[in-house]
């Protein structure tokens, strides 16, 4: 995973430090360099396996450098070399001559044999060609190319233009190529047919996907062999069948994303405008399912957007980078945007109308976590929880009322529930808009018991070993009693600190669990195993799939109930 993306002189960058994570989000108005972020690190890959391919992993003092050609960038297009650098300046004037500016790009990462970096320079010598090389390090010799940027591969995925009405069968290589060349419109039936071919099960996750959002059902790519072509059909609500290219646009992209994340996991996807082709009420979900495919596939994804509804979603829960000013990270997460929404925008209006109600929660990671509750308890509201227009409102149940009351001026019948965190105060009356509060602290007390952190223990220890959940050889055995152990002993310690400080128990309905217990147990969890916390507190609703049913509490039912009357309801008006 690349965890640090350094640039400098690099169209209109002076230079940026952004801080990289599985999930980022590129947020700011047009023209504020969120495109060209994706294209300097584009620029970086293609830069290190021309070197690899030429020189190898290790760069000469004397005359280094390979040459790259303008139209070898297919992701940054341009018409002459030197737009690629911050204000068209190649040279700086100096006392005794001219001193060349290089374009440098610097990227850190970390893997199994643990944190890397690497660092490529970019020496312009005409309007068609420029030199690239590693960087110096800081003793002044060239850095070497470590495994782990050799075999990180990035793909840039612009929005679809249009898909090619028929495509040849094509070897990965070739495939590949394409990709980088920009030409996705033509190998989208090829990257079906890989997942088809190779991981039948994913494929069929892809077709459930495309269910829930698009309503239609994927038909199994098919090799043509005396043309040597691929068809991809599907089914219309209506059971009409066609064949992809006959799809809507937002249709094609969304499948592009996921078929190119299936086919390659582990890969770096930079998406330029995933929202692109989609409507408002698609955005949050396709979002929400470019998360979900992340973790399976282990991907990384880097996305570019402006679209206010994504920012809403990844804030409290991804990492958001604002290219207002300096790029930087929204620290304050969901603070940053409730400032924003002080006035009703349209779009809130408009979802108001499409959908009929509004659910009202303390932040994203509260709506992840009812997702997952849903799903486990296999509860009707799930798939209405997946498309719900959503408001984060902190713990502020006059904000909720303030906003639902506004919408209500224009959209009369709509319904709504408000849910937050166990308050000091009791709930205002509502007659229109219902509200609840957990009876404990928080709902990630809900994730918290023994149970539940001895079972991830056990699923960290299989990740590491390659076992699945079938599988326990003697060495994956041990390996999960080691740390099980260490999950147990982590437990104790930490609550012994919370009891030291007057604290409730670490399983108390009392107790602030995200904040006081479960982020601290992490992060002393993997500090022992030298690994980086890959349980932060916005993906603390990955935990539900380790609660056993008979520990989730009764209560979440009822809320998920009490949702999905509300949800119900707006659909019959």
């Amino acid at each position: 995973m690349l965890t640090r993306l350094l640039v400098r002189r690099f169209k209109l960058f002076d230079e940026i430090d952004i801080e990289l994570g599985q999930r980022v989000l590129f947020v700011g108005p047009n023209n504020s360099g969120k495109t060209s972020a994706l294209q300097a690190l584009a620029l970086w890959e293609l830069g290190v396996k021309r070197w690899v391919e030429r020189r190898g992993l290790q760069a000469p003092e004397k005359r280094p450098g390979v040459t790259l050609n303008r139209k070898d960038l297919t992701s940054v297009p341009v018409a002459v070399a030197n737009y690629l650098w911050r204000d068209l300046r190649t040279r700086a004037a100096k006392h005794n001559g001219t001193q060349n500016l290089l374009i440098e790009v610097l990227v850190e990462g970390e893997d199994a044999h643990g944190r890397w970096a690497c660092g490529m320079e970019f020496d312009y010598a005409n309007e068609e060609s420029f030199y690239c090389r590693p960087m110096r390090d800081s003793a002044g010799s060239r850095m070497p190319i470590p495994e782990g940027a050799r075999q990180t591969r990035v793909a840039y995925l612009p929005p679809m233009s249009g898909l090619a009405t028929s495509e040849l069968r094509l070897e990965l290589g070739a495939i590949q190529v394409r990709i980088g060349e920009g030409r996705t419109a033509e190998v989208l039936r090829n990257l079906c047919y890989q997942v088809y071919e190779q991981r039948p099960e994913r494929w069929q996750a892809i077709g459930d996907a495309m269910r829930r959002l698009f309503l239609i059902e994927l038909e199994p790519p098919l090799y043509l062999p005396e043309r040597g072509e691929l068809e991809l059909y599907y089914r219309t609500p209506q059971k009409t069948r066609l064949e992809i290219s006959l799809s809507g646009r937002g249709q094609q992209q969304v499948l592009l994303l996921l078929a190119y994340m299936e086919a390659n996991p582990g890969a770096v996807i930079l998406i330029d405008e995933p929202d692109a082709h989609l409507e408002i009420l698609r955005q949050r979900e396709i979002y929400n399912l470019l998360a979900e495919f992340t973790e399976t596939t282990h991907s990384q994804i880097l996305c570019a957007s402006h679209s206010e509804v994504l920012l809403n979603e990844a804030v409290d829960r991804d990492l958001v980078i604002a290219f207002l000013g300096r790029p930087h990270r929204i620290d304050d997460r969901g603070q940053q945007v409730l400032k924003s929404l002080r006035d009703i925008p349209f779009v809130d209006y408009y979802q108001a109308a499409q959908t009929g109600w509004v659910l009202y929660l303390e932040g994203a990671t509260d709506l992840a976590i009812l997702r997952a509750f849903a799903r486990k308890l296999e509860h009707p509201v799930a798939q209405r929880l997946e498309r719900a227009f959503v408001k984060y409102v902190g713990n502020q149940p006059v904000e909720a009322q303030r906003h639902f009351h506004g919408l209500r001026e224009a959209v009369p019948h709509l319904r709504g529930f408000a849910l937050f965190d166990r308050l000091q105060r009791s709930l205002p009356a509502d007659e229109h808009l219902p509200m609840r509060m957990w009876r404990r602290c928080e709902i990630e007390n809900y994730l918290c018991t023994p149970e539940t952190l001895l079972a991830f223990a056990e699923m960290e220890a299989r990740r590491e070993t390659g076992a699945d959940a079938a599988t326990t050889d003697l060495f994956t055995q041990r390996r999960i009693e080691e740390l099980r152990d260490l999950m147990q002993e982590c437990i104790a310690e930490v609550g012994a600190a919370l009891a030291t400080l007057g604290k409730p128990d670490p399983f108390s309905p009392d107790l602030k669990v995200s904040d006081e217990f479960l982020t601290p147990l992490f992060g002393k969890f993997y500090s022992r195993l030298g690994k980086s916390n890959r349980l932060q507190k916005s993906d603390f609703h990955l935990l539900a799939d380790y609660v056993p049913l008979s520990a989730i509490d009764p209560e979440v039912r009822e809320v998920l109930d009490a949702i999905a009357d509300v949800a119900s309801s707006a659909e019959r008006l």
